[in-house]
């Protein structure tokens, strides 16, 4: 007999009646587009990661995209990034014409390792994408100081780590630029949406032209010296249609203010699942450096395959037959066959294809009762016992 009844995934929105009340206030408004409540958010990030600048934009990519073009990045340059995570954090170079590098990751916290960072650096490299995967801070410190050695713009795609702190300061406010996703199976959803922070005003200039078309109202930004009425405008660059509606930010302002409970309650259960599954043959836990204070997106457990007798796969499709549905995050990005048409190879990044083979993520979600939560110890502790090695 399965551990539950119901299916429970790995991850899901919260959405409540003050949400909802939200968004229908500003259907009924005068503005559903871009408005008033974009602003607000806008204010509202950067206030709550201490960060002088927010951008909302579309989603997460959009956000990652942008601040590639606020960076500078073009044909010819190289972005060093992880392998270990979406897609999109690498795309945003291959979108500007540039080379997306990726430097292995840390055996015990999943993160870029500052280390293999700087072995990647060429005179071609122009920036770093450093992941929070999970919603673990990387190590920013060491990343910064690398960063400046070499003359290189420190992006940190924190699409999992909204809540998340480092020595004490928010997530959004350390590097050159910080990018966030509201996908709703993150900490704070606007269906789709994201943002990038920055405390640098020129940067803050170009991400807002990035983001809006190349278009400006800003006299002070404009090549010509004409103004023939409150509508003249000009473009000035090229940019993309990257804005957030004002209903999607809207709902994105009642979930930030909900942001401290959906963390606390996200730690609440990281920490039931960490004293659960510590001890369990074949179960390994990430570890966590003691400068990020984690709200975690993800929680990851990978199997030890010396002492299962399965495979990831059979893992995988035993958890789901006891109705707890796991995820797996991430394939290595050079593994897909657009990135091995480009010439990319498997091997590269050694310790990320190691711990792909054996990660899965099991739910995390504020909504999860106790019950479901311990429904998903009892599902691991069962499938685990009972593939375990004599």
């Amino acid at each position: 007999m399965p551990v539950r009844e119901e299916k429970l995934y790995y991850g899901r929105q919260w959405i409540n009646e003050e949400d909802k009340n939200a968004v229908l206030e500003t259907l009924s408004s005068d503005f559903i587009t871009c408005g008033p409540r974009v602003k607000e958010a806008e204010k509202a990030i950067a206030e709550y990661t201490g960060a002088k600048y927010a951008v909302a934009v579309a989603n997460g990519t959009a956000a990652l995209h942008c601040a590639c073009i606020a960076a500078g990045i073009g044909a010819g340059d190289e972005v060093i990034t992880t392998p270990l995570t979406f897609a999109a954090s690498a795309n945003c170079a291959l979108y500007c014409g540039a080379k997306p590098v990726f430097a292995d990751v840390d055996s015990d916290t999943y993160n870029i390792e500052p280390a293999n960072i700087e072995k990647c650096i060429t005179k071609k490299t122009r920036a770093v994408v450093a992941v929070d995967f999970t919603g673990q801070a990387v190590k920013i410190n060491e990343i910064r100081k690398i960063c400046d050695k070499y003359g290189l713009v420190f992006i940190e795609d924190a699409a999992h780590a909204i809540g998340t702190s480092y020595n004490g300061k928010q997530i959004g406010s350390l590097a050159d630029m910080t990018c966030f996703s509201f996908h709703p199976v993150k900490t704070v959803t606007s269906g789709e949406g994201g943002a990038v922070t920055t405390n640098s005003e020129e940067l803050y200039k170009k991400l807002i032209l990035a983001h809006t078309h190349g278009i400006t109202h800003d006299e002070e930004l404009m090549e010509e010296d004409v103004h023939e009425g409150s509508w003249y405008y000009e473009q000035i660059s090229l940019g993309y249609n990257y804005r957030m509606t004002d209903f999607q930010a809207a709902l994105l302002l009642s979930q930030l203010k909900q942001l401290e409970f959906f963390k606390e309650r996200r730690k609440e259960i990281v920490k039931q699942y960490d004293e659960a599954l510590k001890n369990i043959p074949g179960i390994i836990l990430q570890k966590e450096i003691p400068e990020s204070d984690t709200c975690r997106h993800l929680y990851i457990i990978r199997l030890d395959s010396d002492r299962l007798a399965c495979t990831r796969r059979q893992f995988f499709d035993a958890m789901s037959s006891e109705n707890v549905q796991c995820q797996v995050h991430y394939i290595p990005v050079y593994w897909f066959p657009y990135y091995q048409k480009l010439g990319y190879q498997n091997g590269i990044c050694p310790a990320a294809e190691k711990i792909y083979k054996g990660i899965m993520s099991i739910p995390l979600y504020p909504k999860m009762t106790d019950q479901d939560v311990d429904d998903v110890i009892h599902a691991v502790k069962k499938v685990a016992e009972n593939y375990r090695k004599a």
